[in-house]
């Protein structure tokens, strides 16, 4: 094994995840060209038919620095328990994602997990009587030999103060997502003082803030008011959205969010950006889930609510999503495939951590025009 590298590397793609780990592949033989490796290890967690299941390697992962990658939120997957086809819901992957490291044994020199949407990620404090889902599944990773954990835009990264000695790094999208944005959209100019960013909620205001720094645009909020008095879904339910900012007439509109789940504060938040005469809209979105189907965001599209929702490919997304004209997938395989040799050659991963400075790159191309229609 070469020293550079702290291990020899090994990636396992929990069910789900082959195509994006195939292209994550790729680019780490494109970054090692000339070494004649296989990093994909296969394995499996056959079912009982009673919906039981184990872990299953088919190679020995001693001394390997291994990265297992896996979509908790992928419910393309199903399995079959007594008859019936059962989709695969987010403790079913997280139990077989559990599996796997028991099936390594304490062998490998080292596990990183890359979970890109984090588990029980929306569970990340107590407001009252409840389960504090994120840091149990946080504790339980560190304490079966998981050593690194890297996910997403962390619907709040402060949860890794549930293992406050143990490696956690939320890896930030911003670069990817504006870079498809001036890519996509040749007709606008984000630097020409018409666009502002807005952020959809309080709690995403710091996500928002980023943007609007880097790139020195106007921010805006929304401010949720809610119903502490009755629970649907699991949720207070949103009374309205109040807005707070400078005006938005005439202005090309960039929404930030972690996720989209049935899109209802989406399409009430540009419909009041709509009212107050907001120009073009674009929804940013890391993780777009579409809980509620599609029909109403094409309902939505065709009224003109929004021009454009962008999200990446770090979940799953299905056929018919991926074919609707207000759709952009985001690809992410190649900012992972950087993560992975990073931390594989034992080196920092600040630069990839922070954009910034790849933002400002990208910025003075836009400036010379490289985007223009």
């Amino acid at each position: 094994m070469d020293s550079q590298y702290y291990g020899k590397l090994s990636i396992i793609g929990m069910r789900g995840c082959d195509a994006f780990v195939e292209r994550v592949d790729q680019y780490l033989r494109q970054f090692r060209e000339g070494e004649d490796a296989d990093y994909i290890v296969n394995a499996d967690c056959p079912r009982f038919g009673t919906g039981e299941a184990k872990g299953m390697l088919h190679d020995s992962m001693r001394g390997h620095d291994v990265y297992i990658i896996s979509d908790c939120f992928n419910y393309g997957e199903t399995y079959n328990m007594y008859g019936q086809k059962v989709p695969m819901s987010p403790d079913d992957h997280f139990a077989d994602l559990k599996r796997v490291i028991g099936a390594i044994g304490g062998k490998a020199r080292r596990i990183s997990v890359i979970m890109p949407m984090l588990y029980e990620g929306r569970q990340h404090k107590r407001s009252a009587r409840e389960s504090l889902d994120c840091a149990m599944s946080l504790q339980e990773l560190i304490n079966m030999g998981v050593t690194n954990i890297v996910t997403f835009d962390a619907h709040d990264a402060r949860v890794q103060n549930a293992i406050p000695l143990s490696g956690f790094d939320s890896v930030r999208t911003s670069y990817q997502m504006i870079k498809a944005l001036v890519k996509r959209e040749r007709d606008i100019d984000i630097l020409d003082g018409n666009t502002m960013v807005i952020s959809p909620d309080e709690g995403g205001l710091s996500r928002c803030m980023y943007y609007s720094s880097v790139l020195g645009l106007d921010l805006g909020m929304f401010y949720k008011r809610r119903d502490y008095t009755t629970v649907v879904n699991g949720r207070n339910p949103i009374v309205a959205h109040e807005y707070l900012g400078n005006t938005v007439e005439g202005k090309n509109v960039i929404v930030v969010d972690d996720m989209i789940a049935s899109g209802d504060s989406v399409f009430d938040i540009c419909y009041q950006l709509k009212e107050k005469n907001a120009a073009k809209i674009f929804v940013f979105s890391t993780f777009g889930l579409f809980t509620a189907g599609l029909d109403k965001f094409d309902a939505c599209y065709k009224e003109g609510l929004f021009d454009r929702i962008y999200t990446t490919n770090l979940i799953y997304r299905t056929p018919e999503l991926l074919s609707r004209e207000w759709y952009c997938e985001v690809n992410m395989c190649k900012y992972v495939a950087y993560i992975v040799d990073t931390l594989n050659r034992d080196a920092s991963t600040s630069d990839l951590l922070n954009p910034v400075g790849r933002i400002h790159t990208l910025m003075d191309r836009v400036r010379a025009g490289e985007f223009k229609a």
